[in-house]
């Protein structure tokens, strides 16, 4: 018995060739499924199906890794997609050649990137839950399998814009500058009581990662929290509300999740660290965090200008005046 990364493994010659059967992370339980592979030795392949070992992958592990939303999601994914393509295979006869052909399946179908990657993340979890469990010797997940996703910016409101959406009435002016002023995403907000605010702080108490947040509360947004009871946000869908604010604004584009891009685009913009910015946010990698941290494009331009106004002071001249000098 070995230990790779968090997991053990037993190695043993079978059938011609080496193989390694995980034995998963928890050390009593990984020696005693050692020692009953020692006994016994490798119990013979069932005929289980990958519809029926996707459904105990179900039952049995997705409620314990994700949230409410992603169990209903996962459950959606399985039923559209995993069951439908390859759900009649047996499950150790599933090779990396049906993950390939399901890809292409998925694309055809007119899925965007994100949401096939989605379903391949999906895919590879089972695949290495039934690793684990014992149903195969190895997961046929191949590599470079995954789809590139097109890096996008922050899809955040302009200045005129936020003036537009923060002026409506309430409650729904309330709402959208509690998110503009905070980052929360949606589901955050609508589980917000007022008993969460204290000294100048809102704690988030679900949240995605299932983590305690605490964010802090700007001066500006303090008064209007003071006298609150219960129920902080009065709504619960965010279509319904996103089409009353474009109504009430004249922001057509409108939808509340920009209100989360521009208060991360802003807090670094107002000179804010990504660190605090990765902790308010409720990142777990920096990484997701740092896609704000580009400069806008109007930033961009200012800082041209300084630099080009610095450069002509000085007698420098760029490329393009030096060309147009010269003809």
């Amino acid at each position: 018995m070995v230990r790779r990364g968090r997991s053990f493994y037993y190695r043993v010659r079978h059938g011609g060739r080496s193989v390694r059967i995980s034995l998963g992370p928890d050390y009593a339980e990984a020696y005693r499924r050692f020692r009953l592979l020692k006994e016994q030795g490798i119990p013979q392949r069932s005929e289980v199906t990958v519809e029926l070992a996707a459904r105990e992958w179900f039952r049995t592990y997705v409620p314990n890794a994700r949230g409410a939303y992603g169990v209903k999601q996962t459950d959606a994914r399985l039923r559209h997609f995993l069951e439908p393509f390859m759900g009649h295979l047996v499950l150790h006869k599933a090779g990396p050649q049906d993950l390939r052909a399901y890809r292409v399946w998925l694309e055809k179908r007119g899925l965007s990137p994100a949401t096939v990657k989605h379903v391949l993340s999906d895919a590879r979890c089972f695949f290495n839950w039934a690793e684990g469990a014992g149903y195969i010797a190895r997961s046929p997940f191949p590599k470079r399998i995954m789809p590139r996703i097109q890096e996008r910016p922050p899809d955040r409101l302009s200045d005129d814009e936020v003036a537009g959406v923060s002026a409506i009435p309430d409650p729904y002016g309330f709402v959208v500058r509690l998110a503009l002023r905070t980052g929360l995403r949606w589901g955050e907000l609508t589980r917000l009581q007022s008993t969460d605010v204290k000294d100048g702080v809102l704690t988030v108490h679900q949240t995605k990662s299932g983590k305690v947040r605490r964010v802090p509360l700007s001066p500006a947004l303090r008064p209007e929290l003071r006298n609150r009871i219960g129920k902080l946000v009065p709504f619960s869908s965010p279509g319904q509300f996103n089409t009353r604010v474009r109504i009430l604004s004249g922001v057509w584009r409108f939808h509340v999740h920009q209100l989360r891009h521009t208060f991360a685009c802003r807090w670094l913009e107002a000179g804010g660290s990504l660190p605090a910015l990765q902790q308010i946010l409720g990142h777990s990698s920096i990484v997701t965090t740092q896609r704000y941290g580009r400069l806008s494009d109007e930033a961009v331009r200012e800082q041209a200008q300084e630099v080009w106004k610095r450069g002509h002071s000085r007698g420098h001249t760029s490329p393009e005046e030096a060309v147009e000098a010269q003809s």
